[in-house]
């Protein structure tokens, strides 16, 4: 049965920001993920794990320095040191470094090496911590130019990088936009998966709407003995918690199991 984390970057925002944590957890959600968490002060987000029971699985770095663009190092290691910070006081055992869109004028493989350096260095710098570096494919369709857009693409990198600290978060909406083949994908990268996302395609808004079966793919990681969290980050149709329709039988589930 696997295991739902509410993006509060995307859900909920029919509330303030700090309030998504009760709603997200009133409706059955027991993992809160965001992107950018950073106009709270981490001291109050954390107060808000234990009064509503909800785990802080997922956030990214601040957005001011891009892993792979050149030119921007002192601002990427500024914001990992800061995201580190949050990461510290919510408990949170992941971080997401995006690489970012250079400029097309940029050499790619500059930009590759700059990657690699500065992920080596942030796997290497949040291990004492116990915190997991993640890097994320983006389809280049909703982010024209993102550096790393497809799981084979990842792993090239991650074997560049070439350090236990670094693991592949793969959201299927943008992976089935840029090749498809979900489940075959899966499989052959389970190994290094530290974290999925979901989200409906086209449109990405609920995961029962679109191409993508999801139920299946659901049974499939169940199958590989995938026990992490799968983060629910889409946009939903109108009403969050109207559009939860999808989510229920999963909550029965959980709730008949205990989890």
């Amino acid at each position: 049965m696997p295991r739902f984390s509410a993006n509060i970057g995307f859900m909920f925002n029919e509330v303030p920001f700090v309030d998504r944590y009760a709603t997200a957890a009133q409706v059955g959600f027991r993992g809160i993920e965001c992107p950018f968490p950073y106009e709270v002060p981490p001291g109050e987000l954390a107060q808000l794990l234990p009064r509503h029971g909800v785990q802080q699985v997922l956030c990214n770095l601040p957005p001011d320095g891009m892993a792979a663009i050149p030119g921007q190092e002192e601002a990427f290691a500024a914001g990992l040191e800061r995201a580190l910070t949050y990461a510290r006081a919510l408990n949170c055992p992941r971080l997401h470094a995006m690489a970012g869109a250079p400029p097309a004028e940029m050499d790619h493989a500059d930009c590759e090496a700059v990657y690699v350096r500065n992920l080596r260095w942030a796997a290497e710098t949040l291990q004492p911590h116990g915190v997991h570096l993640l890097i994320e494919p983006i389809n280049t369709t909703g982010m024209p130019g993102y550096f790393l857009h497809t799981a084979a693409q990842a792993r090239r990198v991650m074997d560049q990088v070439g350090h236990d600290n670094l693991f592949l978060q793969l959201d299927l909406y943008h992976c089935q936009i840029m090749t498809g083949n979900l489940s075959e994908t899966i499989k052959a990268h389970l190994e290094v998966i530290d974290h999925f996302q979901i989200a409906g395609h086209p449109g990405r808004h609920e995961p029962d709407v679109g191409e993508i079966n999801y139920p299946y793919l659901f049974d499939l990681i169940d199958d590989l003995g995938y026990t992490g969290w799968v983060g629910c980050e889409y946009r939903p149709r109108a009403d969050t918690v109207a559009g939860l329709a999808w989510f229920r039988p999963f909550l029965d589930g959980m709730s008949a199991e205990g989890c």
